[in-house]
């Protein structure tokens, strides 16, 4: 049996809503911790790293994260957002998480929709380049829900299949 590691790192709960689901999701032995708490990864045969996009970009923490983890080593990413599900800004923020680990086996991705906070949506209303995005943006307000939980358990399930299956 494998142990798996559950890495995140949130700042408006959204992506800590999803970690915990793939956590509950997963068997045996795993672990779930903030970026900030992991010292190392070399005790984990498969590490589950989750973040939130912010202005179309994977927020600092995640990238320094990302840069250390040693080749080879198995993971999956997933991620919340405030854009459609499978909008260009959210595939172009996976594809540089995962130039950021290239020396990593990505296995999978995953990404839902996250609540913007109201200050952030009322701030970027005001600025015409943005305007359209928060109008869009504010519907999800209600995310992520059960439906997406479901789905990240689901994810995560497939992930330790097709790690299991490399062995």
């Amino acid at each position: 049996m494998s142990k798996a590691l559950v890495a995140y790192y949130t700042q408006t709960g959204n992506t800590l809503k999803v970690a915990e689901s793939i956590y509950e999701a997963l068997p045996g032995e795993k672990q779930i911790n903030t970026f900030s708490e992991i010292k190392s990864l070399d005790a984990f045969d498969l590490v589950y790293i989750g973040f939130p996009i912010h202005s179309h970009n994977i927020p600092k923490q995640a990238q320094d994260f990302l840069k250390k983890v040693p080749k080879n080593k198995k993971i999956a990413l997933f991620s919340t957002h405030g854009a459609l599900t499978g909008s260009q800004l959210s595939r172009e923020a996976l594809e540089h998480a995962t130039v950021l680990a290239s020396g990593a086996q990505v296995l999978g991705t995953y990404t839902c929709r996250g609540r913007v906070p109201y200050s952030v949506l009322e701030r970027l209303q005001t600025r015409p380049e943005h305007k359209a995005w928060a109008e869009m943006a504010a519907s999800a307000r209600n995310h992520p829900d059960a439906t997406d939980l479901k789905e990240a358990k689901v994810f995560a399930k497939w992930v330790r299949d097709k790690a299991a299956a490399k062995k």
